[in-house]
């Protein structure tokens, strides 16, 4: 049971919030190209129709998980907290959830369960590596495979 001193894991960033960010960019600066308006006015109309997208770039750049010492952190734009890596109970590897906190920008990431009743859904590019980092802080994790509900 030895701690890791800080190491980061990168989000993993799914097609899907790549396209809506793509589509929420490019819509408003079309607009504003064809638009015969002079620019001022069309800035006055760009700038409301760009601020949806500025809610996904904040979390698209800004996503990242963190093991420092016992306690495993999370950070999603204006999502982030942290566990205590002794709470965790069970990881399930490659499943999505579409509610709840979920601090990710893909599908088929992990649902780590910790305390008695708390959950949080993460992402991260490599997701063995982080499990395995956990499951060297705390090795009683049970780490659930894709595919196999219990």
């Amino acid at each position: 049971m030895q701690p890791l001193k800080l190491k980061t894991y990168k989000a993993k960033k799914g097609r899907l919030i790549q396209g809506i960010l793509l589509v929420l960019l490019v819509l408003p600066l079309a607009y504003g190209l064809l638009d015969p308006k002079p620019m001022e006015e069309k800035l006055r109309r760009i700038i409301p129709l760009a601020a949806p997208a500025l809610l996904i770039i904040w979390p698209y750049f800004d996503t990242r998980y963190r093991v420092r010492g016992h306690t495993f952190y999370y950070k999603s734009g204006y999502i982030k907290g942290e566990i205590d890596i002794a709470s965790i109970r069970t990881i399930r590897k490659g499943k999505t959830r579409w509610v709840g906190v979920k601090p990710a920008l893909a599908t088929g990431g992990l649902i780590v369960k910790y305390n008695r009743y708390d959950d949080v859904y993460i992402a991260p590019e490599d997701s063995d590596a982080l499990i395995a980092d956990l499951l060297t802080i705390n090795p009683s994790i049970q780490v659930i495979p894709p595919g196999k509900d219990t």
